[in-house]
């Protein structure tokens, strides 16, 4: 009988189920949105019950596909959105508040708090992050101190805290575990890099209490089993779990030293395999877990850097200035116009990450005039996604010392073949799209084959990875650096 293995790819806006085959293909997909709330400016939240019912929707329509039997689904592999930190109640198993979405800025000053105290190198040197409100442990601060009720239940030993994938598996397996893995758990500011263990230094500091939080467990090995998940028999093991990000450096097989991919997506996000031991970056860069395969497994580690507005930047396009009716759209527009003509967007929309970590910043479009058409604002926001890599990798490259391999390139968003021309263009190097672009899923049903040994080793999941185009770079040294300064400039006057 033929076996497959049933992916959640739990993100941002939405949840998409997908089916992998043994033999690495994948078969079939489905999305389903959720809302996004923004109850004041600069915070994102996420209902709890939406995400879990976004993931039943797509459950119930990839079993209706016919595809497979459920009695064929060999494991579950999950994937999510990074950072995003709910509570809940252990006995009912609901939400006892919104979601805080890792875009969320509203713990800005507890954080620069923090920083003002001197407490940054202790988190850079034991968690590997810097002092921001994109991680989940000031997050969870927030929660504790704002949600009605929790103190009663904390007495009673009923809150249950996690990131999403801690809650989708409390949900799949109904309440049996209360696990996180490692590369999830590494986002939280909470634990220490080389122990992988939640470390007190780090609790006392964000003030979040060990019994609430999840028991911390590898990326790849039988995590957990369902229990009444409509559709799905129960028994089916759980067995890959990594944030998106680490699930698309798995999918996309950077399994060696120095291999490295960026993800298109809400943000976008550079991550460099740093092999088994953290390397600390002097260039404001994050060093993550990437993944752990079994308990018995060395961690890999990952150095990364990410913008927090990519694709985010076409939505607001789309929903906010309504320039555009579909983000696909955004590249016939761009390609109206020979170039940015003179328009520089900041996507500065909640806040710039790496590598300058500027929370209060706000978005800027400048160089308007009456010339500007629509088309040189699409053209604008394209530059823009590619800019802000190109600003990651220049400080990765400082940090490993060395020039990286091509880059691999997936996500959403590198579909579009005019962004991933300009990427190229203004990174100076060449870029590779793999067959399948959406590589967090295939992340998340290898690291889930591999933990029940549909697959032996990741050198066979190497071999089922192929490429699908490359991107040489088109553009000449002068007009790079042309292109460079002009986007500089507009960072200084945002910065500024």
């Amino acid at each position: 009988m033929a076996e497959f293995v049933l992916a959640i790819d739990q993100g941002t806006t939405g949840s998409t189920v997908a089916l992998m085959d043994s033999a690495g293909k994948l078969r079939a997909s489905v999305n389903y949105e959720f809302p996004q709330l923004y109850p004041k400016p600069g915070w994102v939240e996420h209902r709890p019950t939406d995400i879990w019912q976004s993931v039943l929707k797509g459950i119930r329509a990839m079993m209706r596909k016919g595809i497979c039997k459920p009695g064929q689904i060999a494991a579950i592999g999950i994937t999510n959105q990074r950072e995003t930190a709910l509570l809940w109640d252990r006995q009912t198993g609901e939400p006892l508040n919104n979601a805080v979405v890792w875009q969320c800025r509203r713990t800005t000053d507890f954080c620069e708090q923090l920083k003002a105290e001197g407490h940054e190198k202790l988190v850079r040197r034991k968690a590997g992050l810097v002092l921001d409100p994109y991680f989940a442990g000031s997050k969870y601060r927030w929660l504790l101190r704002n949600t009605s009720g929790v103190a009663r239940l904390r007495k009673a030993g009923r809150v249950a805290a996690g990131t999403v994938d801690s809650y989708l598996i409390w949900q799949l397996t109904a309440g049996q575990n209360h696990v996180s893995d490692v590369s999830n758990a590494s986002r939280t500011s909470l634990m220490n890099l080389n122990s992988r263990r939640w470390d007190s230094q780090l609790l006392d500091l964000f003030d979040v209490p060990v019994d609430i939080l999840p028991d911390i467990v590898p990326s790849s090995a039988v995590l957990g089993h369902t229990s009444g998940v409509p559709g799905l028999p129960d028994g089916i093991p759980i067995a890959g779990v990594a944030d998106d990000q680490q699930a698309a450096l798995f999918g996309q097989t950077c399994f060696s030293q120095g291999e490295a991919k960026c993800t298109f997506g809400t943000g976008s996000f550079i991550l460099m395999n740093t092999g088994s031991e953290p390397l600390q970056s002097r260039s404001g860069l994050l060093t993550t877990v990437a993944w752990q395969l079994g308990e018995k497994g060395k961690p890999v580690y990952a150095l990364e850097g990410g913008a927090f507005v990519c694709g985010a930047a076409v939505q607001w396009l789309r929903d906010g200035l309504q320039i555009i009716k579909r983000s696909p759209d955004v590249e016939a527009l761009a390609l109206s116009v020979g170039d940015h003509g003179g328009v520089e967007f900041v996507p500065a929309l909640t806040g710039l990450g790496a590598p300058h970590w500027a929370p209060e910043a706000r978005g800027t479009i400048t160089g308007l005039t009456r010339g500007t058409e629509r088309g040189h604002i699409a053209r604008a926001t394209l530059d823009a996604m590619a800019l802000q890599n190109a600003d990651i990798l220049r400080v990765m490259e400082a940090d490993l010392g060395k020039r990286m391999k091509p880059l691999r390139v997936d996500g959403g968003a590198a579909a579009n073949d005019l962004l991933m021309q300009i990427q190229a263009d203004v990174l100076g190097r060449k870029l590779i799209r793999p067959q399948v672009i959406e590589t967090t899923v295939a992340g998340a049903c290898y690291l889930a084959g591999l933990g029940i040994g549909l697959w032996q080793n990741p050198g066979e999941v190497r071999g089922i990875w192929q490429a699908e185009r490359e991107f040489a770079v088109k553009m000449s040294t002068r007009a790079r650096r042309k292109r460079l300064d002009s986007w500089n400039n507009a960072l200084r006057r945002t910065l500024a």
